[in-house]
C-alpha cells in the first residue's frame, strides 16, 4: 500500500492485527499470513461482502462499506488479535492532529480523563511520545474541561504514523488470536451434548487445526436431548469457521449398550469401556476424515472415567495420538470460556446417560477391560456400529433441514 500524502481524501479502513504470526521465519510467517487473508476473506463472503485487502507489514487493512460491521465479522476469524475501525490519512503529523481531533470532537466530551497513544514507524522526525503528545495538545486545547491520564484514562486515541499512511482510531475490538484455522492439520474431536467438548474443539481450532466430530448416538441409553443438542454444539462451532463446512459422523452405539447389559459386564467398568469404544471408533474414522489426532473434552479427575489411572487404560485403544486440551482447567472455567465463545446453553433438557453405574471404577485395570472387551467381541461389534453411520453438516451457524 503506498503512503498516503496531504490532500488524500481521509478514508474508513478496518486495520487487523495478528500476534505470534510476525514471529515465525519468513517462508511460514508469510504462508500464515495467506492462510489468514483467505479465512478473513472466506467470512465476509459468507455474508455477502466483497472487500479490498492490503497486508503492509505486521498489519492487515481491509477496504469495504460497512467497516464496522467487517470489524466485527473478523474479530471471529482464529489468528486475529484484534480489529480497529481507522481513519487512514497522509502519515504527517498536521494530518493526523486534525483526524485525531476530529475523531475526540464526536467521541469525548468533559469532563474525561483521556489519553493519546502516538506510534511512529519510521525513525524520522518526531517519536512515538511526541507525536502522541502533539495530537494530544490540540485535542486538550479544542475540547475544554478535559484532564490527561495516561494511566487510566476513559478514553483512549491511538495514533499511528506507519510507511503505509497514518491511522486513527479510538477502539479496538478483541479477537481470538491463536494460529489461522488450517494452518496445523486435522482433528477428529469427540463432540458430545455436554459442556467440555465443544470447548475443547475450540481451543484446537484456536491453535489452527481444522475439527471434524465424531458422536456416538446413545439410542435409548440416552437422555431425549443429547442428539440435538450435540448438534447444535457442531451448529455454534460452525460459526467459529465461517466459510468452510463442518461435518459430524453420528454413530449408532446402542448395540453396544446392549452387549454390555446382555453379558452382565461389570457396571464398574461401563465408562471405561464406552470411552474405550469411542477411541476405537473415533482411530478407525481418522484415516477416512483425513485426520491426524483425536480430541476429547476429558478434564483429570472431573469423573470417575477421567482419574489418571483411567485415562491410561482408556488411552490404550487406540494408537492415534489423544489430545485433551482441557486437562487441567477447573469446570468453572469452562464455563467461562463456553459462555464467551457462545457454546454454553442455559436450558440443558434431558441429557442423561442411563448406562452410568451407581459406583464406577476409579482405577480399572487393563487386564480386567480387556477381558471384558473380548467377551463382548469388541472388534466385531466396531465393525456393526460404524457399517450405517450418518453425517450432518453445519456451514455458517445453519444446519441443512434445520430451521
Amino acid at each position: 500500500m503506498a503512503e498516503r500524502h496531504c490532500g488524500d481524501k481521509p478514508e474508513k479502513v478496518v486495520m487487523v492485527r495478528y500476534g505470534e504470526l510476525f514471529l515465525k521465519s519468513d517462508p511460514v510467517k508469510y504462508h500464515f499470513i495467506g492462510l489468514l487473508l483467505r479465512n478473513i476473506r472466506q467470512a465476509l463472503e459468507a455474508v455477502g461482502y466483497t472487500c479490498r485487502f492490503e497486508s503492509p507489514r505486521g498489519r492487515i487493512f481491509i477496504f469495504g462499506d460497512r467497516p464496522e460491521e467487517i470489524a466485527g465479522i473478523v474479530s471471529r476469524v482464529f489468528g486475529v488479535v484484534d480489529t480497529s475501525v481507522c481513519t487512514l490519512v497522509a502519515a504527517e503529523p498536521d494530518a493526523l492532529r486534525d483526524a485525531g481531533l476530529a475523531l475526540a470532537q464526536k467521541n469525548l466530551h468533559a469532563p474525561c480523563r483521556f489519553a493519546v497513544r502516538g506510534k511512529r514507524q519510521s525513525k524520522t522526525g518526531m517519536n512515538s511520545q511526541e507525536l502522541g503528545e502533539y495530537v494530544g495538545s490540540a485535542i486538550y486545547d479544542a475540547i475544554p474541561g478535559l484532564t490527561v491520564d495516561l494511566t487510566h484514562p476513559d478514553y483512549e486515541l491511538f495514533v499511528e504514523a506507519r510507511d503505509c499512511g497514518g491511522l486513527v482510531y479510538d477502539s479496538r475490538v478483541p479477537a481470538p488470536g491463536g494460529l489461522p484455522w488450517g494452518s496445523q492439520g486435522k482433528m477428529l474431536a469427540l463432540l458430545s451434548s455436554g459442556i467440555d467438548s465443544p470447548v475443547a474443539a475450540w481451543l484446537a481450532m484456536k491453535r489452527g487445526c481444522e475439527v471434524a466430530y465424531l458422536h456416538m448416538d446413545g439410542g435409548r441409553w440416552a437422555g431425549g436431548d443429547v442428539r440435538e443438542t450435540a448438534i447444535e454444539n457442531l451448529r455454534r462451532l460452525s460459526l467459529w469457521c465461517p466459510g468452510n463446512p463442518v461435518q459430524m459422523v453420528i454413530a449408532n452405539s446402542e448395540p453396544f449398550y446392549d452387549r454390555m447389559q446382555e453379558l452382565r459386564i461389570p457396571p464398574r467398568f461401563r465408562c471405561v469401556l464406552c470411552k474405550r469404544f469411542m477411541l476405537r471408533a473415533a482411530g478407525r474414522l481418522c484415516g477416512k476424515e483425513g485426520a491426524q489426532a483425536i480430541l476429547t473434552g476429558e478434564n483429570l479427575g472431573q469423573v470417575a472415567s477421567q482419574t489418571l489411572a483411567n485415562l491410561a487404560v482408556i488411552a490404550d485403544a487406540t494408537t492415534v495420538p489423544v489430545l485433551r486440551p482441557l486437562i487441567t482447567y477447573d469446570k468453572a472455567e469452562t464455563i467461562t470460556l463456553a459462555r464467551k465463545i457462545g457454546t454454553f446453553m442455559d436450558k440443558q433438557g434431558d441429557l442423561a446417560c442411563r448406562a452410568v453405574p451407581k459406583m464406577p471404577a476409579t482405577a480399572a485395570t487393563l487386564e480386567a477391560v480387556r477381558e471384558s472387551e473380548d467377551k463382548m467381541g469388541i472388534n466385531g461389534l466396531l465393525d456393526t456400529v460404524l457399517a450405517s453411520v450418518q453425517y450432518v453438516t453445519a456451514e455458517n451457524g445453519k444446519v441443512p433441514d434445520k430451521k
